[in-house]
């Protein structure tokens, strides 16, 4: 199940499109993760491109964060670091882009997946779209995607999330703490203003986009470098016995 899912890019009337998909509730292994960095990272110097939406296929979960099966592989704290340092690299390239990222939620977002709805710059959901930490319920924390949360939700909001890691917090508890811009009753209106929003930035002026986009990351420059620590953090906790047995225990009942 590793290999399997793909990530398809589009561009249509300056709107670039970037969709992945896994079979595992969009759970993203670490070849499918710098294919999305890769993937953004592209149509952010596409001049045919003025805004960027990212999405997944399918109606259930918008991204259940890394691969399950990836993560109890991991026997040394190398491939540990390597394999939590995909996020980092999406997140990193979300941040990099010169052009405004628009998520689309159309489905429950979990640890990672919550770490992409807050990397972008405005993110609209369905009321279905709960999000939940789950990192600490299996023995490691959301440190990669921490500071994205912390940044787009608050301390209080991302202390809340990661403590209480197997409980779910809906979409409209994700809006009131700064997550989600906008809620929508179905996948129809959510497309539906997704699709007027980008269309509207796609007819604004990129140079300004830009500029405002630089404005709105300020301070995160070091995140190249402190996302990469974080993923050490989670490899060498990984190999943890406390974890494996935590992994081990998760895999059980699932």
């Amino acid at each position: 199940m590793i290999d399997q899912g793909h990530v398809t890019t589009s561009i249509e009337n300056g709107i670039g499109t970037v969709t992945f998909f896994h079979p595992q509730s969009n759970s993203l292994p670490g070849a499918l993760l710098r294919k999305l960095a890769q993937a953004i990272t592209d149509m952010g110097t596409n001049p045919e491109a003025r805004v960027i939406v990212l999405r997944s296929e399918g109606e259930k979960a918008f991204c259940a964060g890394a691969s399950f099966d990836e993560l109890i592989s991991i026997k040394d704290i190398e491939t540990g670091k390597q394999f939590f340092s995909g996020f980092a690299m999406v997140i990193n390239a979300m941040r990099k882009a010169p052009k405004f990222v628009i998520a689309r939620v159309q489905g429950k977002a979990v640890g990672g997946g919550v770490g992409l709805a807050s990397a972008a710059d405005y993110t609209l959901a369905v009321n279905t779209a709960s999000v939940k930490l789950s990192e600490l319920a299996v023995g490691i924390g959301p440190f990669v995607v921490g500071p994205a949360v912390e940044r787009k939700m608050g301390t209080s909001a991302f202390t809340n999330l990661a403590i209480n890691a197997s409980e779910w917090r809906d979409a409209r508890w994700a809006q009131q703490h700064g997550l989600y811009a906008d809620v929508y009753d179905d996948a129809a209106a959510l497309d539906a203003g997704v699709n007027a929003l980008a269309q509207r930035l796609a007819a604004s002026n990129p140079e300004a986009m830009a500029m405002l986009k630089k404005i709105f990351w300020q301070g995160t420059d070091h995140w190249d470098t402190l996302l990469t620590e974080r993923a050490l953090m989670s490899g060498t906790l990984v190999l943890s016995e406390f974890t494996v047995n935590a992994i081990n225990s998760f895999k059980a009942k699932a």
